[in-house]
């Protein structure tokens, strides 16, 4: 596990997937400042990381959940990894929409799914949790069993595990803002004294810069 975590830390890293900026920081959609920007997307554009974490999520998925009947994604960040991880487990998909389509069937989960099936879901990034807990609760109404979720990645907000646990729903990650941290500072991506603003940035993002 702790290997997986170096390793995704680094991948992400290295296609830039994840930029580390503490000296020029990002605005997020919530208006929050930020010295990261997590853009888990640009991973389905190399083929070498591309099948890293397909390979990792089938390998995660297989450990903890053997009794997995069905793969739901979070749109739209996880659908493709979503997919790409149930094909290599030889299982259905599904995926889940922020909300029901205003249009056509209405529907809020697309594809094929019976109540009572045992259901991992999959998402790309954990920030506050809220998105994605949405998906789980939206799952768990039309009767699907959850066992779980796995991610590409989490920035360990309080806020996240709260609520995860609130909603008693598992949670694991391939990596982590802590390991990518770590990875960061070995590679000499940041200096050492960048790392402080970022770990200070963590502990309350809404208020920090």
């Amino acid at each position: 596990m702790e290997q997986r975590a170096k390793k995704t830390a680094e991948y992400l890293l290295q296609i830039k997937a994840i930029k580390l900026q503490p000296s020029n920081p990002f605005t997020w959609a919530s208006g929050w400042k930020s010295p990261i920007y997590c853009d888990n997307r640009k991973t389905l554009s190399f083929p070498e990381v591309r099948t890293y974490l397909r390979d990792s999520f089938a390998i995660l998925i297989r450990e903890l959940y053997p009794q997995a009947e069905l793969i739901a994604g979070v749109a739209t960040g996880a659908i493709a990894h979503g997919a790409l991880a149930a094909d290599k487990l030889g299982l259905p998909f599904i995926y889940v929409r922020s909300g029901a389509k205003e249009h056509g069937l209405g529907n809020q989960i697309e594809g094929y799914y019976e109540k009572g099936q045992k259901v991992v879901v999959i998402e790309d990034l954990i920030s506050t949790g809220g998105s994605s807990l949405s998906a789980v609760k939206a799952l768990r109404e039309a009767g699907c069993d959850i066992l779980g979720m796995v991610a590409i990645f989490t920035y360990e907000f309080k806020k996240a595990s709260d609520g995860f646990a609130a909603e008693n729903c598992a949670l694991h990650t391939l990596s982590n803002y802590s390991v990518l941290i770590d990875a960061a500072v070995k590679t000499g991506y940041i200096s050492q004294v960048e790392v402080e603003t970022l770990k200070s940035w963590r502990v309350d993002p809404s208020v920090w810069g």
